[in-house]
Order: C-alpha cells, then sequence, then structure tokens
C-alpha cells in the first residue's frame, strides 16, 4: 500500500458514519418507479456539498426511442431526473472512469410480511434494513463517498471521474441510455451493483411481455355456462413453464454452462376479476423473459408468443380466442465482458488490497445497466458491490461492513485505473 492510498482509507474511515446516515436518508426517500425526484435531489444536495456540479435533467424519451437499447414504455418521464456530476482531472495523462447507480427500486408489497420498516433503514446485527438498502442505495452511498474520500485525502487523479445516477434500471434502463446519450461516457465504467464484492463477467438479457387472456362473463350462478379468464390463464402459465424448461435445457455459452437453471421465466404479475359472484371477462398476466448474450431479442420474442399459442390451441375457447401478446419495457440485450479486460486488473488489485483474497467473478441471471457501456458506448463495464440479501423480496438488507469496504475498493480502483496526479 502507497502513502496516498492508506490516506484514502483513512478518509473513508473519517467519513463511514456520515456515509451510513446518507444511506440511511436514501433509503428513507422511498424510490420506486415515478417517484425518484425525492432521493435524486437528496443526492444532488450531497454532490454539490463536495464541491461538485450537478447535472440534474428529465429523461426524454423522443431523444432516446430511435436507439437500438431502448426498451419501449408508454408512461411519462416528467418530473423523474437522472443526476450526474464529474470530478475533473487533477492532472493529465490519465484514463477516466465513470460509476453508474440506480436509485429506482421495486415495490416493497406486501409491507405486513416484512419485520422491517420496509422505508425505515433499520440498524441491527451490522446490517441496515429497507426496501433498496442493498439494491442498490448502498453502492451508490459507496461511489459517491469513494470520490468524497479521494478529496478529503488530497488525493488528485490524472483522469476526470463520472458519478451518474439514474432511473428505471428495474424496468427499462433508460435513465442509464439517456444519460449515455447526453455525454456521459468514459475509458471504463463500474457499477456498484450488490453482488457481494464478485465481478460481472456476463449477465443475460431481459425483456417482458404482457398477455391478455379473454373470457366470457357471467353472474356466478351460471359460471358452468360461461369461461372464465383467469382460469383459462392457468394454461398460459402452464404453457410459459414449458418452455422455460426447454429453453433451460437447450446448449448453453460457455459464461453460462455450470449453471444450474440461467434463463427465468417469471409470472410477476397475474391481474383478473373485480367481483367474487362474477366470472371474469378477462385476465392479464406480466411475464420477465431471458436470452444469452448475443440471442437476437426478436426471435426469443417471436419463439415465445408463437410457442405460447400453440401450446394452447388444445383448448377450444383458446383456440378459437388465441391470448394476446404485447412486449413491453425491457428489451434489454445480454452482454460479457473480457476477462483480460484492463479494468477488471484494476479491481482485482484494488480487492486484494482491501479484502486480501483473489476477486472472483460470475455470470449473473438478470440484467444491469453494464450492458449500455459494454455493447453500445465501446466502453469495458463490469459491476463490483457489497454484500446483501432479500433483494426484490421482504426484510431486504445489507451487511455495513461490506459497503465500507466497497466504497474503500472503489477509492482504490479509481487511483489505480486514473492514475494518481504528482
Amino acid at each position: 500500500m502507497t502513502a496516498a492510498q492508506d490516506a484514502v482509507r483513512a478518509a473513508v474511515t473519517d467519513a463511514w458514519e456520515a456515509e451510513v446516515e446518507f444511506l440511511r436518508g436514501l433509503v428513507r426517500r422511498r424510490s420506486t418507479r415515478g417517484d425518484e425526484a425525492e432521493v435524486q435531489a437528496f443526492v444532488a444536495q450531497e454532490l454539490r456539498a463536495m464541491d461538485l456540479a450537478p447535472d440534474v435533467w428529465d429523461v426524454d424519451r423522443d431523444a432516446i426511442a430511435g436507439h437500438r437499447g431502448f426498451s419501449p414504455v408508454d408512461w411519462d418521464y416528467a418530473g423523474r431526473p437522472n443526476v450526474a456530476a464529474v470530478l475533473p482531472a487533477g492532472g493529465s495523462g490519465g484514463r477516466s472512469l465513470l460509476l453508474n447507480g440506480h436509485v429506482d427500486v421495486v415495490p416493497s408489497t406486501p409491507d405486513h410480511h416484512w419485520t422491517h420498516d420496509p422505508w425505515g433503514a433499520e440498524l441491527s446485527d451490522g446490517r441496515m434494513w429497507g426496501r433498496g438498502a442493498a439494491d442498490m442505495k448502498a453502492g451508490v452511498a459507496a461511489m459517491i463517498y469513494a470520490v468524497r474520500a479521494l478529496g478529503a485525502a488530497g488525493v488528485g487523479l490524472r483522469g476526470d471521474v463520472t458519478l451518474e445516477t439514474v432511473i428505471e434500471e428495474e424496468c427499462t434502463g433508460n435513465g442509464a441510455l439517456s444519460a449515455l446519450l447526453r455525454g456521459y461516457t468514459a475509458d471504463a465504467a463500474l457499477i456498484p451493483e450488490p453482488f457481494g464484492h464478485r465481478a460481472l463477467a456476463a449477465q443475460v438479457g431481459v425483456m417482458w411481455a404482457r398477455i391478455v387472456v379473454r373470457g366470457l362473463g357471467a353472474h356466478a350462478e351460471r359460471a358452468d355456462a360461461a369461461q372464465n379468464a383467469i382460469v383459462k390463464a392457468t394454461r398460459v402459465i402452464d404453457a410459459v413453464l414449458a418452455l422455460e424448461a426447454e429453453v433451460n435445457a437447450d446448449p448453453r455459452p460457455p459464461a453460462f454452462d455450470g449453471h444450474p437453471h440461467p434463463l427465468n421465466y417469471n409470472v410477476g404479475i397475474v391481474s383478473g376479476g373485480d367481483w367474487a359472484s362474477s366470472v371474469p371477462e378477462e385476465c392479464v398476466l406480466e411475464v420477465r423473459l431471458s436470452a444469452y448474450p448475443g440471442e437476437d431479442l426478436d426471435r426469443v420474442q417471436w419463439r415465445f408468443r408463437d410457442r405460447l399459442l400453440a401450446a394452447v390451441r388444445g383448448d377450444p375457447w383458446l383456440a378459437e380466442h388465441p391470448p394476446t401478446v404485447e412486449f413491453f419495457a425491457f428489451r434489454a440485450e445480454g452482454c460479457e465482458l473480457r476477462s483480460d479486460e484492463p479494468l477488471l486488473a484494476s479491481l482485482r488489485g484494488a480487492h486484494q488490497d482491501v479484502r486480501g483474497e483473489p476477486l472472483e467473478s460470475f455470470s449473473f441471471t438478470g440484467t444491469t445497466d453494464a450492458r449500455f457501456f459494454n455493447l453500445y458506448a465501446g466502453m469495458p463495464a463490469t459491476c463490483y458491490g457489497p454484500l446483501g440479501g432479500a433483494l426484490h423480496a421482504p426484510d431486504e438488507w445489507v451487511d455495513l461492513d461490506s459497503v465500507r469496504r466497497t466504497t474503500e475498493v472503489l477509492a482504490l480502483t479509481a487511483m489505480d485505473w486514473c492514475g494518481v496526479a504528482d
């Protein structure tokens, strides 16, 4: 360890209580889709306190809609900003780094299944509990306080460091795409997702499908002469699960060869009926699909639609009234990162210095915003962040010591990647 590295790690320790309070402030600000403005204002305020100049802007759907990485949506982006700020280089001749994090979180419902307040940011057993504590507000706190530690230690870098917090990682990625097209690029990107101090090597592609099943409504007293859309939807769910089993039995790319179940087709929403004594006329299913890196997403969608409709033709009602299938929101391609990328060398060294052990890599069966940098900007990007649990479930938590160590690793990675100014 150099004297500069020791000084930066000491600065992380000195600001640790402030970092925990900042993380609590993030978690306590509910930021499900459509409600990101308050937490982004809180982030911008913290950046200004670090003498940075945050750029705050709303996503312009029309400006990004023509890009290959755009995810189609029908909702509005007004009042739902992204935030970015640049720490200028203190020297020259180095490489630039972009630190990206998302502030949006998934819903906490049903809240009565939690044993901790989902928006309380409670501290116990060395953990912080709450929706988004791990995914990924802890990573946002770590990347901001890593940059803060560099300044507190008086360490200048030979390349710019960009901090950006974006919306909609959990449903489209359009926030990260907007930041990219606004001009926020660098020689590499690092995203502190809660991957337990492992580096991302590959990730699947993700799409969302909406399936509308038609029934024939009636009063329940004559249900035997009607067609229950919810009951008919169970045939569709069976077809989804059968296709999921089939695609997981197909040959896999090397990055996912050892994974027992890499492609998950998740029936995430079932909506049907409005009265217990009425036969439901319609049932809507929303399904999350996935695909391997390099797969054609149009082909995956056609296969899903065709196989689904073929599977339900054995039901006379569904054969005559086939479900409709549309795709919306997530249209995320999978991606891989070469193991010899120089960014990984910087990350491995920092991880070894802080953790005292070699860095592990893994292939992720979900998606992250890393795809935008790797696929569309020529920027090597990986994810590395703290340890957490119960993501997208009740009683989400993050291990606080792992957040502190992540902060140190991010700061040391920036020093090695960008270079330290004289």
